[in-house]
């Protein structure tokens, strides 16, 4: 997995999801949202870019080194505003995230 020259390159915001091999919760979260997600008025709003937690790292000014796999951070103009450590399930993850795109202050009534 390479990481984009669009993701060094933070103007925007997006959703940053740090990920590695054979993660488990990884792995779920792919089955059960990614490719739905880009479909999505979250997905228009914060579009994913990820990264390989063990071998790359983004041009982004974290608040606190990432530890965990899945995070899911929203960044924007390269620096983190909040994140998400892990993958609670499909159920919650949806209100979770918009929580955190509201606090962000990103509007989803625009990306439709």
């Amino acid at each position: 997995m390479a990481l984009s020259s669009t993701l060094l390159a933070a103007a925007d915001s997006y959703l940053l999801m740090a990920e590695e091999d054979g993660c488990y919760w990884c792995a779920r979260w792919d089955k059960e949202i990614s490719q739905i997600y880009p479909k999505t008025p979250e997905g228009k709003a914060a579009p994913l870019k990820r990264y390989d937690l063990r071998s790359e790292t983004p041009d982004v000014d974290f608040k606190q080194r990432v530890t965990f796999t899945p995070t899911f951070i929203v960044v924007s103009d390269g620096k983190e505003v909040n994140r998400l450590e892990g993958y609670p399930g499909e159920d919650f993850f949806w209100g979770l995230l918009s929580q955190m795109l509201s606090r962000a202050g990103i509007d989803l009534g625009e990306a439709n």
